[in-house]
């Protein structure tokens, strides 16, 4: 069964992490003993070969770099102008991989019906596709930019990313849009650009989907009913997604996913975190809606996570093979969990791209 994951920082991974995602996850894993400036060194879970093995033949793949003022102790860049550099770099290496015949960028509806039908019969070398997205919009300098961005193929922004941003606050901050997000929004939605609310603290979320009118999706987002913290959706959001006709992708970070999770110190196996608590959230959104047609995948493997951090059933992003059976198990049938492992963002974008 095709899956599409609507989440994956792969050229984060590729340009920042220094992951040849061309190679074996075995010597990928291997190259980086005895590396500690990241906190997944050696547990890195995606590569090519196992989103192939897995029928992972569509993504949405991001640019991401964080502009931080310096009263900001998060990680990131000290200009927009170098953030805007640091995207353009990541978007860089996906043009080598197009060219490299691993991946091809998807920018419409009739590049869509394409390659879908490419991946009727997949093959050990057949692309896999990816739609650009922009997690974070501090690297925009202005409307040009986003423009520019949007004629290279940027098809999604989520404004907000962690803590005070540019545009929006993100997850751990407060506060509205501004004229600048306010700004923002309207040229996304003049440019058909889909609004990505992950990320978006309670005040931004509120205030951008009043303003937008545009498609909007969450595509790596879980339950605040389930895992009581700010990053979380509450149900009221969740419903006011449902009602815009959204879809909502879960993501396998397993902080999201289980409550009191310490990191460093908690595992996947103490926590007892599996596909099954992935499905939980899942669930709940199903449960909110009266059906199972707002709910898709958006895993954020290797989001400055591996194998540490998410379900202990995992040992490569091929493993979401697994999870059309376990669906069936709690009792979705057929079209639903066709529905959720691709059918859902599928007709999200189609109706997007009209």
């Amino acid at each position: 069964m095709l899956i599409f994951d609507a989440h994956l920082d792969l050229a984060m991974n590729a340009m920042e992490w220094n992951r040849d995602l061309t190679r074996p996850i075995i010597e990928i894993r291997a190259r980086e003993s005895g590396m500690t400036d990241k906190p997944d060194r050696t547990n890195g879970v995606v590569n090519f070969e196992e989103m192939r093995k897995g029928n992972i033949g569509l993504c949405v793949a991001t640019l991401i770099a964080r502009y931080v003022k310096p009263s900001n102790q998060l990680k990131g860049w000290h200009s927009p102008a170098q953030a805007w550099s640091q995207t353009q770099g990541q978007l860089a290496w996906y043009r080598m991989m197009e060219e490299l015949g691993q991946m091809v960028q998807i920018r419409n509806g009739d590049q869509l019906t394409s390659h879908l039908k490419l991946w009727e019969h997949p093959t050990e070398s057949t692309p896999i596709g990816y739609i650009l997205s922009l997690e974070g919009a501090d690297s925009i300098l202005s409307p040009q930019h986003l423009e520019s961005a949007f004629a290279q193929g940027l098809r999604a922004v989520g404004p907000a990313h962690y803590g005070p941003g540019t545009y929006a606050q993100g997850t751990d901050a407060t506060g509205g849009l501004g004229p600048q997000g306010k700004e923002l929004l309207t040229e996304m939605q003049r440019l058909g650009i889909i609004l990505d609310a992950t990320h978006l603290c309670d005040d931004s979320f509120w205030e951008a989907i009043k303003i937008f009118d545009g498609p909007v999706w969450a595509s790596h987002q879980n339950c605040r009913k389930l895992v009581a913290h700010n990053r979380q959706f509450s149900d009221e959001q969740i419903k006011v997604l449902i009602e815009r006709n959204s879809v909502l992708g879960a993501p396998l970070d397993a902080w999201m996913m289980a409550p009191n999770w310490k990191r460093g110190q908690t595992t996947p196996e103490s926590a007892g975190v599996t596909f099954s608590t992935m499905i939980d959230h899942i669930d709940h959104i199903c449960q909110l809606a009266g059906n199972a047609n707002h709910v898709g995948i958006g895993t954020d493997l290797d989001g400055a996570f591996g194998k540490e951090q998410t379900v202990s059933d995992l040992e490569t992003i091929a493993d979401l093979a697994k999870l059309p059976a376990l669906f069936k198990q709690r009792g979705y049938t057929e079209a639903d969990v066709n529905n959720i492992m691709h059918g859902n963002f599928l007709r999200f974008l189609r109706s997007t791209w009209k």
